[in-house]
């Protein structure tokens, strides 16, 4: 494992576009496993920072954070690192997706600026009780605000219900566009239709008994797939309910290991970084 992929940060080429991460960073079992024997908690993230490029919050479902908490932990990174955030839950799961600008307003703008430069996608996740439903979607996403502090803010929608497998949702979340989470999971559809202008993917496959988590084959696939998305591209061996959309001008990628045996996630994040990068 590198000791900081920050030294070894990709040219301007595809490889550039794509950052690899993990959920979270607090789990014991990454302790003297991915994180060193003897490190304190209190410094996993700035050790976990320093081995990634990214990593998605979770803590942020249950609730937001102070200000101030964003803010530390934003303190905590090196220059160039970036948080995906989980959206919460209280918003999302509500009755109406229509009814939750408060929620929004209160969770956008009370604090996520103290992230300052290491903001990146905000994920909303709806749970996979909620069907699609146009309307109550259209509203929500009109909802979502495209500024903060002057700066543009990106959000991506994760969905899980089956109904979602249609053209009109992908037509619908292209017109506002609103990035779609592909979503590799045994458990949840997945739709790999490009939506929004980045790409952004949540591998849930990981296994106990590979040392990284996925097969060096798998990983290998999925970095191809990063790179093409990267380059403008649209993998068309992955599932899909309308044409892959290709577009001419690159694109960022976020792709986080999550779920499933999480032990091995950070391993399995290194080893696709580490392979993204070779192909810079």
């Amino acid at each position: 494992m590198s000791n900081d992929l920050f030294s070894q940060r990709p040219g301007k080429g595809p490889a550039s576009h794509v950052r690899v991460g993990i959920g979270g960073w607090n789990f014991a079992p990454w302790r003297n496993n991915f994180y060193p024997a003897g490190l304190v908690q209190r410094r996993e993230l700035e050790f976990a920072s320093r081995q990634l490029r990214a990593i998605e919050i979770n803590g942020t479902f249950y609730g937001a954070q102070k200000p101030a908490t964003y803010a530390k932990w934003a303190a905590e990174t090196p220059d160039g690192f970036i948080f995906s955030l989980k959206a919460p839950r209280y918003i999302t799961e509500g009755k109406r997706l229509a009814d939750t600008a408060r929620g929004i307003e209160g969770f956008v703008f009370g604090g996520l600026a103290e992230f300052g430069d290491r903001l990146g996608p905000v994920l909303w996740q709806l749970p996979p009780s909620r069907p699609f439903d146009a309307d109550d979607l259209a509203a929500f996403l009109d909802l979502l605000p495209r500024e903060l502090d002057g700066h543009p803010m990106r959000h991506v929608l994760e969905v899980r219900h089956r109904s979602f497998l249609d053209e009109r949702y992908v037509s619908l979340a292209r017109k506002h566009r609103i990035p779609t989470v592909f979503t590799d999971s045994p458990q949840y559809p997945s739709l790999a239709d490009l939506t929004g202008d980045f790409a952004y993917a949540r591998l849930m496959r990981s296994e106990s008994h590979i040392d990284t988590g996925y097969a060096p084959a798998d990983l290998d696939a999925w970095t191809q797939r990063a790179l093409q998305w990267a380059e403008g591209g649209d993998p068309a061996e992955l599932p899909h309910v309308s044409a892959p959309h290709v577009q001419k001008k690159p694109r960022d990628v976020f792709i986080y290991f999550i779920s499933s045996a999480k032990e091995r996630n950070p391993a399995a994040a290194v080893a696709m970084q580490e392979r993204v990068d070779a192909k810079g």
